[in-house]
């Protein structure tokens, strides 16, 4: 496996001491071993005509298992939403999908205006002054969030709920592996108040909640807001772009910065990605945002004109100072995610956010009505927890709903070690009645197999 690298077998083995491993091997452990290639890779094939892997491909894409194929419940901060044709059009015109950073900008008024529409937009959906325009994702954002904070206040420790996506929590750890990070415990699918009462104090830089947070329970905003006021710790909400259609907005209980990912407006799912993270924040932070954020003016001729305005990076200013290592942001995500804000509007993303919220209950109280399924949150939107009897296994449920061509939401016990045998479920637009319906039949039909079975054993 090392034929084309130049690194010696002796500086291998000096790179893996030192971060404590052993081998090349326990660098990717954590990788699930069902896919984990057990032999060495077959010798690469002959080449083929244009037609034939053309045709090769088309038949290896035919063994996934797509939302456009199945029944999605899958949520967890990738969701599958409707995606408007014209987004597409948009997005794959050559002066957008060939443009790079706008840093010329009498040749760039297109692309600087769309990412001050998006800013504008953004500052719109969470009630803050100002955004940026944009960075890589939904995690880089929390964690340069927690950053942010820490330079704000002179202070060296962030407070972060367990109940934050675990994705995020594991960026965060890494990306701030300067900051003091502790974490608070999750009392029935929702963060413990009384726990951060207890460990906030004067060394703390900032509190980071998710709302709904990862588990779809919506959390006791606003008595982080008064803990925060106290402690004069700045108070970080991490959002889904959707659910801020529906619930008050972070500026209503108090937020300093809101962060979170724009897949769910009118991007793709595509593999897991790409991603953009957006980053609000109040007035008196903007020079602390990282990356950059484009500004309105006038030219000499009196005409409204965009460019880059604060750019606190380390290309532009002296390291020191800057607020970032991020040199770039995720303009064609943004501009997928203006052209939907702009052609879904308000209201439509209000109706799209309801639609969602109402298919869950509907959802939620059909499987609570099932022997061996309890749904153990009622404080959700459109994603809620399942626990399940210890009879039914949830790897095996899941793969006899896949058999059923349903994706029926994630095993919450591969991301919280304390919830074992919970199920993750999420509704969108996108499950209409007869989706639901199948799902419910399916999941009555494994229960009586279960119960008329190895339960009945028990």
């Amino acid at each position: 496996m090392f034929n084309f690298l130049s690194h010696t077998e002796e500086v291998r083995q000096e790179m893996l001491n030192d971060i404590g491993l052993d081998s090349v091997d326990d660098l990717f452990s954590y990788i699930n071993k069902e896919i984990r290639v057990k032999n060495n890779l077959e010798r690469i094939p002959e080449g083929l005509t244009e037609l034939e892997a053309k045709k090769k491909l088309e038949k290896l894409a035919g063994k996934n298992l797509d939302s456009g194929k199945c029944a999605s419940f899958l949520g967890g901060g990738v969701y599958n939403r409707y995606i408007p044709a014209c987004i597409d059009n948009i997005i794959k015109r050559s002066e957008f999908f060939t443009a790079y950073t706008p840093y010329q900008p009498e040749v760039s008024q297109g692309t600087l205006q769309v990412i001050y529409e998006y800013q504008s937009m953004i500052c719109n959906l969470t009630g803050m002054d100002v955004a940026n325009a944009s960075v890589y994702d939904g995690a880089t954002a929390a964690a340069e969030a927690i950053l942010m904070s820490a330079r704000i206040t002179n202070r060296n420790k962030a407070i972060i709920a367990s109940a934050l996506n675990p994705d995020y929590k594991k960026v965060i750890e890494t990306y701030c592996d300067s900051i003091e990070i502790e974490y608070l415990p999750i009392i029935e699918t929702k963060t413990d108040i009384e726990a951060l009462k207890a460990k906030i104090n004067d060394d703390c830089a900032c509190v980071l909640i998710q709302n709904p947070n990862y588990l779809g329970t919506i959390e006791d905003v606003f008595a982080v807001e008064d803990i925060c006021k106290n402690s004069k710790s700045k108070f970080i909400v991490c959002a889904d772009p959707v659910s801020l259609a529906l619930l008050k907005s972070p500026l209503d209980y108090g937020a300093d910065i809101v962060v979170g990912d724009i897949q769910p407006l009118g991007v793709g799912m595509v593999y897991g990605g790409p991603h953009g993270g957006f980053i609000a924040c109040k007035t008196p932070y903007l020079r602390q945002l990282p990356g950059r954020i484009v500004g309105m003016s006038l030219d000499r001729d009196g005409e409204r004109a965009f460019t880059l305005t604060l750019q606190a990076r380390e290309q532009h200013i002296r390291r020191a100072k800057a607020t970032s290592n991020i040199c770039s942001n995720q303009a064609l995500v943004a501009l997928a995610a203006t052209v939907y804000m702009s052609v879904v509007g308000p209201q439509g993303l209000k109706e799209i956010a309801t639609v969602s919220t109402q298919r869950a209950h509907f959802l939620a109280d059909n499987i609570d009505n099932i022997s061996g399924f309890k749904v153990v949150n009622s404080d959700f939107l459109y994603e809620f927890t399942v626990k399940l009897d210890r009879c039914i296994s949830i790897d095996q449920l899941l793969k006899d709903l896949e058999a059923k061509n349903i994706l029926g939401g994630i095993n919450l016990s591969t991301k919280f070690s304390d919830l074992n045998n919970c199920l993750l479920i999420c509704t969108t637009e996108m499950n209409e009645r007869d989706q639901i319906d199948k799902f419910i039949d399916s999941l009555i039909e494994i229960s009586a197999k279960y119960f008329n079975s190895k339960c009945a054993l028990n």
